[in-house]
């Protein structure tokens, strides 16, 4: 019997080296400091310059990830409440220790947030996607840079190099310490019909039979325990893609925290490219051949119904 029922989980993390930050010319998943990637540990400033942080009267509550100069991608679950609130709500770009003031670091507030109609307000519901915008353009610099997003006919292969960050919980109930470095940790993505075993088999009692529908993305370590806890809900999962990183899902449900054979659960960002485009008809979109490189970079061929899975950890909400 699993002692928890549903809790939601995040993620999201850039590194740099400390330089005078300058008006970069964007190239979406190429961070002008290339992360030196190790694995479930703080991670470098700047290296992940899409990873936002979404606060209400100042306090932390979600992740997101940089997609254009005016949008940012998040979970519909970060947004529970009505649009009266939007005026409270500050994205902050470019940040990498949030306990720090940074001059790397630009605040804005929101012009709108976009939930989509499948939401329906229940854990493991479709549709846990928003889009949120600010309230005007913010200037590309080495730490603000947006992540690629995938065409609909992407799929990731699970041999993909893919991460997940963000500043969220280390373990159940214990918030990351100040100065409240973005952390990384590195995922396996899990197919589909997979996952739904798993599901099925550890937290039957638990969710329905067959959660993981057709716009969710598995990925984490079956073994549990890695790093448990770490992210942020709506926080970015992304591959390496074309020498690029592309982004493959949001965060958005699991059950308990890094438990074993329960990965993290993500809403699928090619499953809602079109639903993306609808609202935002100057996004660029990028393929993804063979999909995606492996972690020796090298690209791997990509098996018919890959999909992605990452080991988070939940944030209670």
């Amino acid at each position: 019997l699993l002692p928890m029922l549903l809790r939601r989980h995040g993620a999201s993390l850039p590194f740099f080296c400390k330089r005078k930050p300058h008006h970069s010319k964007a190239t979406c998943g190429k961070p002008v400091n290339s992360p030196r990637i190790v694995g479930g540990q703080a991670a470098l400033d700047g290296a992940w310059p899409w990873q936002v942080s979404i606060s209400l009267h100042g306090k932390p509550f979600c992740g997101g990830a940089l997609i254009a100069k005016q949008w940012v991608v998040s979970a519909a679950h970060c947004f529970p409440w009505s649009a009266n609130l939007t005026n409270l709500i500050e994205v902050q770009l470019g940040a990498y220790q949030l306990s720090v003031f940074s001059s790397n670091t630009v605040k804005s507030a929101i012009q709108r947030i976009i939930l989509h109609p499948d939401y329906n307000g229940k854990d493991g519901s479709s549709g846990d996607i928003a889009l949120v915008e600010l309230k005007s353009p913010v200037k590309f610099t080495d730490y603000i840079l947006p992540v690629c997003l995938p065409g609909s006919s992407v799929q990731f292969s699970t041999k993909a190099n893919c991460w997940v960050t963000g500043w969220g919980a280390i373990r159940p109930g214990v918030p990351l310490k100040p100065p409240q470095t973005l952390q990384q940790l590195n995922v396996q993505l899990i197919q589909r019909g997979k996952c739904n075993i798993l599901f099925n088999e550890a937290a039957g009692d638990v969710v329905e039979h067959n959660p993981i529908r057709a716009d969710m993305i598995c990925a984490g370590h079956l073994e549990g325990g890695k790093d448990a806890c770490q992210g942020d809900s709506g926080g970015p999962l992304v591959c390496k893609c074309a020498g690029g990183w592309t982004l493959a899902g949001v965060v958005s449900w699991g059950v308990g925290c890094a438990l074993p054979n329960l990965p993290g659960v993500y809403s699928s960002a090619p499953f809602y490219a079109k639903w993306i485009y609808q609202h935002i008809p100057s996004m660029n979109f990028v393929g993804c051949r063979n999909g995606g490189e492996g972690v020796n970079g090298s690209l791997q061929h990509a098996p018919a119904l890959a999909f992605l899975l990452m080991s988070l950890a939940w944030v209670f909400l």
